[in-house]
C-alpha cells in the first residue's frame, strides 16, 4: 500500500490504554512547559472563519478550504487551515504587550493533504503568537525562540521517558541553523526532501530557514503563503526520525510580515489583490502588532516522543480502505 511505510521489525511499544495515557501526558506537559518558556497564555480559538476576509491561512496557496453557507447569517464560512492570521488580530483585541502572547488548541481539516504515515486530513496543533518590537525582527531573535521550543520538546521527552520506561528517544538540543539557500549549495543535486534528510541525519535537530523565497534554481524550498511569514525570517523545525528513517517536521514558524515584506512578497506571488482584504489593510496601516508565531503539531509531537510509526497511532482520522488492516498486520495499531 503506497500510503503506508512499514519500518523493519516495528511493533507498537504499548497497549491502547497506556498509549492514550502517554498521549495525554505529552500534551499536558508540553503545553505547560512551552507556554511558560515563551510567556504565552491560552485563549479559545475559532474552528470557523468567514470566507473572503483574508483571515484563513492559505498554506501554499492552492489548498481548498472546507466551505459552506451559513443559513442564518447569509454568508459563506470555512473551516480553518490554521490560525496564522487570526492570532495576530487576537493579540490586538486582547491587548497583549511586547514579550507576551497567546496559544490555542487548533483543530483543522485540510482536505487536500496527502494521507500517509505523517500526514492526515485532520490537523491538531498548538498555534501560538507573541508580540515583538521592531528591533526583534532579526535572525538572532528568531534563533532564540527556536532554541526555547527545542528545549521544551527535550524537557518533555525526558519527563515522558521517566513516566513510561519503554520510551528511549534522545533529542539533540543543539540546533543546526541553516538557510534553504545554504542547503541548496551543500546539496545541489538533491531535491528538497533529500536535503532535509541529509541535514537531519547528520545533525539530528535542524532549523531550516528562509522558506518561501525563490532559490538559485528559481523555486522555493517549499511553498509558503506570502502574507503571514516574512520569508527572510522564518523556517521549519526538523528532527531526524529514527523509526521512519526520515526528516520529521514538528513546527513551521517565523517572524510575521510587516508592511514592507507584505507588499514585496505579494508582488512576487502575483497575489497583490489580497491587499484589498481588511487583514492586509491593517498591516499596511500599522494597526496590527508586530509578531512572531507558528504551529507545533500535537499529534506530530506525540508520534515523535512516543516513537510511533504512524500518526494514526496517536490521533483518530480517516484513512484509505484497507490501511488499518494492513498496518495491524505489521504491528501498527491505528486508533
Amino acid at each position: 500500500m503506497k500510503n503506508l511505510y512499514i519500518p523493519k521489525n516495528y511493533k507498537s511499544n504499548s497497549d491502547l490504554i497506556t498509549n492514550q495515557k502517554a498521549i495525554k501526558f505529552v500534551k499536558d506537559n508540553f503545553e505547560r512547559v512551552f507556554s511558560e518558556k515563551l510567556n504565552l497564555s491560552r485563549v479559545t480559538a475559532p474552528l470557523l472563519v468567514f470566507s473572503n476576509t483574508g483571515l484563513n491561512d492559505d498554506l501554499s496557496g492552492v489548498e481548498r478550504a472546507v466551505r459552506f453557507d451559513v443559513k442564518e447569517l447569509g454568508r459563506d464560512a470555512e473551516i480553518v487551515h490554521s490560525l496564522a492570521k487570526w492570532k495576530r488580530t487576537a493579540l490586538k483585541k486582547y491587548g497583549y504587550k511586547s514579550g507576551y502572547g497567546l496559544y490555542t488548541d487548533m483543530n483543522a481539516i485540510r482536505r487536500d493533504d496527502k494521507v500517509d504515515n505523517v500526514h492526515s486530513i485532520y490537523v491538531d496543533q498548538w498555534d501560538w503568537e507573541r508580540v515583538i518590537d521592531r528591533k526583534d525582527r532579526t535572525v538572532e531573535f528568531l534563533k532564540e525562540i527556536v532554541t526555547l521550543i527545542v528545549k521544551s520538546i527535550s524537557e518533555v521527552n525526558e519527563m515522558a521517558k521517566k513516566e513510561f520506561p519503554f520510551l528511549s528517544l534522545n533529542v539533540n538540543e543543539n540546533v543546526k541553523f541553516i538557510t534553504a539557500g545554504e542547503a541548496e549549495e551543500l546539496y545541489p543535486n538533491f531535491n528538497d526532501k533529500e536535503r532535509e534528510y541529509a541535514l537531519t541525519k547528520k545533525y539530528g535537530t535542524v532549523f531550516l530557514m528562509q522558506i518561501g523565497k525563490p532559490l538559485k534554481n528559481g523555486k522555493p524550498h517549499d511553498n509558503r503563503a506570502p502574507d503571514y511569514d516574512d520569508w527572510e525570517l522564518n523556517g521549519d523545525i526538523l528532527f531526524y526520525n529514527e523509526i521512519l528513517d526520515a526528516p520529521f517536521e514538528i513546527s513551521s514558524m517565523g517572524i510575521r510580515v510587516d508592511e514592507k515584506s507584505l507588499v514585496s512578497q505579494l508582488k512576487i506571488a502575483n497575489a497583490e489583490e489580497r491587499l484589498a482584504f481588511d487583514y492586509h489593510k491593517q498591516i499596511l496601516n500599522g494597526e496590527l502588532p508586530l509578531t512572531i508565531g507558528g504551529g507545533i503539531g500535537q499529534s506530530r509531537l506525540c508520534m515523535f516522543i512516543l516513537q510511533k510509526a504512524h500518526i494514526g497511532e496517536v490521533q483518530v482520522s480517516l484513512w484509505p480502505d484497507g490501511l488499518e488492516e494492513e498496518a495491524k498486520s505489521h504491528g501498527i495499531v491505528i486508533l
